[in-house]
């Protein structure tokens, strides 16, 4: 008699193979423990989990949604963005919304990303479609409003709708202008990039801990995120963090008043004042993004910041606001996310455990490596 396979849980099964009830719990796990590591990530700074981890649970809950659209609700983690603001901070409501991107993973999902924006404008393939490509920074998000060239407000993206108000602490940031260079400044202009922790000024602050017997901090990202999120603004002064500018909010006049394309509005922003990335290309078709990707991956260990991949964008704001957008992200952009870093470690050395049935596993004690 040939032995029974052994059953699998909903959790090891594709998608297609759920019934809808397994779906629908599924789904309410998925649902739940995203929350949490959301929580974890967002408010405390402290995640447990990796950016690769985090995905392939993302991954896993869209491609059950896919397969039971029914089972979408309004707390699925596909209309989700970020986290609430945390109690301690006043809170700020965002004049547009503070979406998140799609994210790619291959050189195939680049195409398909491609191919939907053709299809969605009924573009041509023999016609340029221009594409703007920029190192995704590995920071924290944040919103600047400019009224009448004067920063008012700064704020933490938080759920997207809502965010911190860390106007002080922002302004204790490398790359924000208090007040816009120039003449002629729109109405209202809220700019919106990315606060992160230079490498070097990091490895400066866990040497100074190391030095005092104190723990050192575990990665700029979160390191960072704690820094502005702080209280008393001079601790954040004290970290030096900086800023690169690469999107913007609510703005009067309209957008296009002051420029066409995303690559002008990034060059204006420069001209006021802030760091913009000069990795920022101009693109146009699957080969030239994919080819810009590997190039900056091969470059990411030399970058003075963490990255975590690529940021396409359609380069024509025209284009883009007739793509608009779908639940939680715009369809004119995408993140091409790299794979989890590797690197090579000691073994200190190996254990035998003893299991219940006398069987013996052989467990490797490891140099933990960030």
């Amino acid at each position: 008699m040939a032995a029974k396979k052994p059953k699998t849980s909903p959790a090891e099964r594709a998608p297609e193979a759920l019934s809808e009830k397994e779906a629908k719990a599924e789904l309410t796990r998925l649902s739940l423990t995203l929350a949490e590591h959301d929580r974890r990530y967002h408010q405390e700074d402290a995640p447990t989990i990796s950016d690769a981890e985090y995905d392939a649970l993302k991954r896993r809950s869209d491609a059950i949604e896919k397969h039971f659209p029914q089972l979408v609700g309004l707390d699925s983690p596909s209309l989700r963005v970020g986290a609430k603001p945390a109690e301690r901070f006043e809170k700020v409501r965002h004049a547009r919304p503070m979406l998140s991107l799609d994210n790619a993973f291959t050189d195939e999902d680049v195409a398909e990303f491609l191919g939907r924006v053709r299809r969605f404008l009924n573009w041509p393939e023999d016609e340029t479609l221009e594409i703007t490509a920029e190192p995704k920074i590995d920071g924290l998000s944040a919103s600047l409003r400019y009224e009448d060239g004067v920063l008012t407000v700064g704020a933490t993206r938080g759920d997207g709708a809502e965010g911190e108000n860390v106007t002080a602490n922002l302004k204790t940031v490398e790359g924000i202008p208090h007040t816009l260079k120039g003449k002629d400044h729109p109405a209202v202009f809220e700019v919106r990039g990315e606060v992160y922790f230079p490498k070097d000024r990091f490895a400066a602050l866990n040497e100074t801990l190391i030095a005092a017997g104190k723990e050192p901090y575990a990665n700029p990202r979160n390191t960072a995120a704690g820094s502005l999120r702080q209280l008393d603004a001079s601790i954040t002064a004290s970290r030096r963090l900086q800023f690169f500018a690469y999107a913007w909010g609510e703005t009067v006049p309209d957008i296009q008043q002051i420029a066409k394309t995303q690559k002008g509005v990034v060059e204006q922003l420069a001209r006021w004042g802030f760091a913009t990335n000069p990795l920022m290309r101009v693109l146009n078709g699957a080969d030239d993004l994919i080819a810009y990707y590997h190039d900056i991956g091969e470059r990411r260990a030399a970058l003075p910041y963490d990255i975590d991949g690529v940021v396409y964008k359609v380069n024509r704001l025209d284009l883009q606001a007739r793509l608009g957008f779908v639940s939680r992200s715009p369809r004119w952009a995408t993140a091409h996310k790299f794979a989890a870093e590797k690197a090579e470690t000691i073994l200190l050395d190996i254990d035998i455990q003893v299991g219940r049935t006398g069987v013996l596993t052989p467990v490797a004690r490891l140099k933990p490596v960030t």
